[in-house]
């Protein structure tokens, strides 16, 4: 049974999801949520990892949580920038631990996410 966190996209999604940047950003412009903003201006070889490591495992919350803190400190930073800190009440966590150096995110990967697996 899905988790109400686990991620549910839209049909035509994945095929956006994939397409070229130049469309991509073309229908970023026009999202409603800072998230999907988000991810539609990312680079299409990031858009296409998001789209193998965690909505073809599923789309559990952990999953998406580890393929961002995996992620380069462009990407990372830039969520920090683009979403979390454009909502009133941003999660500090959230922020901290996308700041931390990348043993550090790591760590938390294979000692919290992936533990149990």
């Amino acid at each position: 049974m899905p988790d109400d966190d686990d991620l549910r996209l839209p049909p035509g999604a994945r095929t956006v999801l994939t397409a070229p940047d130049r469309v991509a950003r073309a229908l970023a412009a026009a999202a409603p949520d800072p998230e999907q903003r988000w991810m539609l201006r990312l680079r299409r070889d990031v858009r296409r990892s998001f789209v193998a490591d965690v909505i073809d495992r599923g789309g559990h919350r952990a999953d998406q949580e580890r393929w961002l803190l995996l992620q380069d400190d462009e990407v990372r930073q830039s969520y920090v920038e683009d979403v979390l800190l454009a909502q009133s009440d941003a999660d500090r966590q959230d922020i901290w631990m996308l700041r931390q150096p990348r043993a550090v995110r790591e760590s938390y990967v294979r000692d919290v996410l992936d533990a149990g697996r």
